[in-house]
């Protein structure tokens, strides 16, 4: 697929969406979400729930507007996690039920953007609620299923956690559409792990440490890309393996055209610009220093 040939649910008044402005509107959804994965304030939560251990966590953290799902469940909708790493959630519904998982997960994001000191004046917080808004609300949901649950939340009082939460549907809705593409080109959970840490945007240990894939998985995944071209033997990333990395952005990017098309190209870059501050003022604090890469993975 490509622009001049996108569907008429991706066009706007002016035309087609421009994959230009797809791509940084995706971006800074992606990044202004990711904080919820690094800071203390989600540790602290989890533990007040009885759930220490950080991998549990997250599953139950991301999993909670889907109910109280079995943990292949969350397999299925995270796409690049083992089956032990997944199976590792067992338990924590019965912890607490996904409801207050949910709630804590608002918590803690707003404790954390208030303490970084996330700067949005209202007239921009109105704005910003009109432009995304409609984009949750006109979105095809329909094998989207991160996305879907996420738009089923009710919206929690805090008007800065409620647009945080509608920046939670956009970016899953991009991966959800991402496991489609991914899916589309034969790269399976470990095969795309592997091929994202190639190209140097996420540390190996950092993957294997929280995908939990073993030495044996790992070195088969390597082996099926090196097999495609898209590594040498060395694991380095090759020509045809940076090319490949980059058709499949650009065919999630064609998948999520018809998501921003409600607001236009110029709706989108609007957006970008104004939940900016929300990932400047994590970046001033510290908190993405330690993981670089991470928002196209979690």
């Amino acid at each position: 697929m490509h622009l001049d040939t996108l569907p008429a649910s991706a066009r706007t008044g002016d035309g087609p969406m421009d994959l230009n402005a797809v791509r940084d509107v995706s971006r800074a959804v992606s990044a202004a979400h990711l904080f919820i994965y690094l800071v203390p304030e989600t540790a602290e939560e989890a533990a007040e729930l009885g759930v220490t251990d950080r991998g549990p966590a997250y599953l139950a953290f991301r999993s909670a507007a889907m109910g109280a799902v079995p943990w292949r469940v969350t397999l299925a909708a995270f796409y690049n996690f083992s089956p032990r790493a997944a199976q590792a959630m067992a338990g924590v519904w019965d912890a607490a039920p996904p409801e207050r998982w949910q709630a804590a997960r608002f918590l803690s994001a707003g404790r954390a953007m208030r303490r970084v000191d996330v700067h949005l004046i209202d007239d921009h917080l109105a704005e910003a609620r009109s432009l995304i808004d409609p984009v949750v609300a006109r979105a095809d949901y329909a094998g989207k299923v991160l996305a879907a649950a996420n738009a089923s939340v009710v919206l929690p009082p805090d008007p800065l956690v409620a647009l945080w939460q509608q920046i939670t549907v956009a970016r899953e809705w991009r991966g959800d559409a991402h496991l489609v593409v991914l899916a589309d080109n034969g790269l399976g959970p470990c095969d795309c792990l592997v091929l994202h840490t190639a190209t140097g945007r996420l540390p190996t240990a950092l993957a294997r440490a929280t995908r939990r894939w073993d030495d044996d998985e790992w070195s088969a995944a390597t082996a099926r890309l090196v097999a495609r071209g898209w590594l040498d033997s060395h694991g380095v990333i090759t020509d045809a393996g940076t090319a490949a990395r980059e058709r499949i952005e650009v065919e999630t990017d064609e998948h999520c055209a018809a998501l921003w098309a409600p607001i236009g190209n110029a709706g989108a870059r609007r957006f970008a610009s104004l939940i900016a501050p929300i990932t400047d003022a994590f970046t001033a604090a510290g908190t993405f220093q330690a993981v670089r890469g991470q928002s196209d993975l979690a």
